[in-house]
């Protein structure tokens, strides 16, 4: 018998947000990261320098080091920047377990990811 492994949907992640249109933006994501491939529930940073996102790395100092939003559906960027949908702000209410984090952050840096987050209105739950 096959078995079949489902994948990370595009919004899994959310418990609830306020309004859709408030709450998401379309984003760029950038190429020429360790991580261009993204999952849904991909936590990202913002590089201060060009406005576009990368995948949150605790140990950055390009921006992305701080949590500021999370990834709505998958984007590849090997190929080059491509446009994206994030949840930027809230109030909304994420599950905490559905929270793609790339590489192996600490459980202090998931923390302070957490808190981050917050700080824009995402609550996660």
């Amino acid at each position: 018998m096959t078995t079949l492994t489902e994948t990370t949907h595009p919004g899994g992640f959310l418990v609830w947000e306020a309004f859709r249109d408030y709450t998401r933006e379309t984003i760029t994501v950038a190429t020429g990261t360790a991580f261009a491939t993204l999952d849904p529930g991909t936590v990202l940073g913002k590089i201060t320098a060009s406005g576009k996102y990368a995948a949150h790395d605790p140990a950055a100092v390009d921006g992305t080091e701080t949590a500021v939003a999370v990834l709505w559906g998958k984007a590849d960027a090997t190929g080059g920047d491509v446009p994206a949908v994030a949840l930027v702000r809230g109030p909304a209410v994420v599950n905490r377990y559905d929270l793609v984090f790339v590489g192996t952050p600490s459980e202090g840096e998931i923390t302070a990811a957490h808190a981050a987050l917050l700080a824009v209105g995402i609550l996660v739950r």
